[in-house]
């Protein structure tokens, strides 16, 4: 008898370790790499007893393919940039959002609102924004660098990382011989392919995840990458010098948006209602300072923010014009 008490225990204890109940049942979420912090999901989960199913992407389009080819009820929330939110509401992807869910709506700074890929935000709610910078040690590299074009440098060769992003990459190539980073003219399209070409030999890795490695490991001495890496890089070396270039660069907003068919939106509405807070919003940026777009947590001076808008482009959804910089993109990497 003895034996199967102890047993009879040992089955309790392992099912109360391996399994937990969420009484308010769960959300299916996808979003960037290092974008929430684990803590901040976790006390969700226990503040709500909702379990957060959470998942990871590194690029738009890898967002885009999962969604596409998933079941659909299989994602809840999601978080696309600016031209992808347009692209999967042209392709009924979105749910629409109600704005009365979201009592925290009144804390998003009204710059971020309103944008062309959803002027009314009937489909997204701004979450957070970045740009593309260039990230520079000054430890090792001590030659006057404003501009994409002076990366072109041979004496840069094996020594940079950028974004494994196309849309950022060819945008650059294309600021840098002073078109529109959304250009779908094919001469110009053929001009910044063959300035890329040229840049190649430089180009050590491409990474979205985490490029700031490769400056903080000293594998590289120059990356183009998201600002807030760039920050972080910074912090573990003063020496890395944050430049913004002189061709223009990009601003990339990510957005809260529903997927069509979600199966717990109103976990979703907490769920989005929750990191609208201004404590836990706080939070997220401190761990990953990208802009901040909650009007009491801004992380950067209004007159900067200014700035960063009058000298930045969106990237914008081109359509089917998108194949030119498929095939681009295929070359080049």
């Amino acid at each position: 008898m003895k034996k199967i008490i102890i047993v009879f225990i040992g089955i309790l204890l392992l099912c109360g370790c391996s399994s937990k109940s969420y009484e308010n049942g769960e959300i299916n979420v996808l979003n960037w790499s290092s974008y929430i912090p684990y803590e901040i999901i976790s006390n969700f989960e226990k503040e709500y007893s909702i379990k957060v199913n959470y998942g990871t992407y590194s690029s738009n389009e890898e967002l885009l393919a999962k969604i596409a080819s998933s079941k659909n009820g299989t994602y809840d929330l999601i978080f696309p940039s600016d031209y992808m939110v347009e692209l999967m509401i042209s392709r009924d992807m979105l749910e629409k959002m109600d704005k009365s869910q979201i009592d925290n709506f009144s804390n998003i700074n009204p710059m971020f609102l309103n944008q062309k890929f959803d002027p009314n935000n009937d489909y997204s709610i701004p979450f957070l924004a970045a740009t593309s910078v260039i990230a520079v040690n000054r430890d090792r590299v001590k030659d006057e660098i404003n501009s994409y074009n002076d990366l072109l440098n041979s004496k840069y060769k094996n020594n940079i990382v950028l974004l494994d992003d196309q849309r950022i990459v060819i945008g650059m190539a294309l600021q840098a011989n002073g078109f529109d980073m959304n250009s779908t003219d094919s001469k110009k399209l053929e001009i910044a392919k063959k300035w890329l070409l040229k840049l190649y030999g430089n180009v050590k890795a491409f990474d979205s995840d985490s490029p700031k490695t490769f400056l903080m490991t000293n594998e590289v001495d120059i990356g183009v990458i998201w600002n807030a890496e760039a920050t972080l890089a910074h912090e573990d070396n003063k020496n890395i010098e944050i430049i913004y270039p002189s061709d223009g660069f990009a601003l990339s907003l990510d957005n809260y948006v529903l997927v069509k068919g979600a199966k717990n939106k109103e976990n979703a509405y907490k769920f989005i209602n929750y990191l609208l807070r201004h404590d836990i919003n706080r939070e997220i940026t401190n761990y990953y300072p990208y802009l901040n777009t909650t009007i009491s947590n801004m992380n950067v001076d209004m007159n900067d923010l200014f700035n960063i808008f009058l000298n930045s482009s969106y990237v914008e959804n081109i359509g089917s014009d998108i194949s030119k910089y498929d095939k681009i993109w295929a070359e080049i990497k």
